[in-house]
């Protein structure tokens, strides 16, 4: 009785013990748990030292070791701007080259002096030319360029390739025969075939400077002059110019005419030449504004006070340096 008795409450005791050990375990395993997720946990904490261990000893080495929202965005900034700095010096000497380029001065065009004419067509200085000369009756002096009456009849037409859409339109040009002889004259038309690249065509009294004119053709060399000369250049605006069209027109100029321009607000637009050497503004664009007009050497020259007066030369006092 006292053994079953002993072994009865003995089962009571083991049950409790199992009990017991269980609660233990399901607690320690709750607890183990809670450790593991809860954020201020041992493992966290021993994570959290580990990983300011490693960015600690690794910062100097990279600075992308241990990235951080703000950290990325300030790294990001330097290489932004650095590519832009980099444009920024590329663009500048561009702009410088595009400005020296779209706005010429008087100095450039001196620095390049007679040995160079970066505008010039067919027609270049310090060149000779060989060709023939003829001669035609020169009348008052006008033709094609549409000077009107010459004061001197020194005069000739030009081939049509030289001529170059006008382009040779008040050149000086000394002719030279093959005995000696020569003559300057002026540009002042155009002589279309039979007439040959290289071939003037001479008034009556320039032809008589060189040979008999019973000669009718004779062998010549020419060559492009920048003269002396008292004249200034003046401006004509063509017949039925109004400020909605108008023709424009530069006189007396010693050395060939590159291009013609008229301000359109803060910029200078350039307009087309005609055959009969007047620029033509078509939609009014200009007429009646400033004018500038370029050599072939470069060289500009502007005016600003040049009124809409059809078919009146308007004196400007100023002219190109002499080559």
């Amino acid at each position: 009785m006292a053994t079953r008795s002993h072994r009865r409450r003995s089962r009571p005791q083991r049950r409790t013990a199992l009990v017991s050990a269980v609660a233990v375990a399901a607690v320690a395993l709750v607890v183990s748990l809670v450790v593991a997720f809860h954020p201020g946990g041992k493992d966290s904490a021993e994570r959290t030292a580990a990983a300011r261990s490693v960015a600690g000893t690794q910062a100097s080495e990279s600075p992308t070791a241990s990235p951080s929202p703000s950290a990325s965005a300030s790294s990001a900034k330097p290489s932004s701007a650095s590519p832009t700095a980099k444009k920024s010096r590329k663009a500048s000497p561009s702009a410088a080259r595009t400005t020296a380029s779209a706005r010429p001065s008087a100095e450039t065009a001196t620095r390049a002096g007679s040995a160079s004419a970066p505008l010039a067509g067919r027609i270049r200085p310090k060149t000779t030319y060989q060709g023939v000369a003829t001669h035609y009756d020169a009348g008052t002096g006008d033709g094609a360029c549409s000077f009107g009456p010459s004061d001197t009849m020194m005069v000739a037409a030009m081939n049509t390739a030289d001529y170059e859409t006008s382009k040779a339109c008040g050149a000086y040009v000394l002719v030279r025969a093959a005995g000696g002889a020569s003559v300057t004259v002026r540009i002042v038309n155009e002589c279309p075939a039979p007439c040959r690249p290289g071939q003037l065509d001479l008034s009556k009294q320039a032809f008589a400077k060189l040979a008999a004119l019973s000669a009718g053709q004779i062998p010549v060399s020419w060559s492009l002059l920048s003269p002396a000369t008292s004249e200034t250049v003046s401006i004509r605006y063509k017949t039925g110019s109004s400020r909605y069209w108008c023709g424009i027109q530069a006189l007396g100029h010693r050395n060939p005419l590159a291009r013609l321009e008229v301000r359109t607000g803060s910029t200078w637009r350039q307009l087309p030449r005609t055959a009969y050497n007047y620029f033509l503004s078509e939609q009014g664009t200009g007429c009646g504004g400033a004018i500038r007009i370029t050599d072939i050497y470069g060289e500009q020259l502007t005016f600003d006070s040049i009124a809409v007066s059809p078919n009146v030369v308007q004196k400007t006092g100023s002219q190109f340096a002499a080559r």
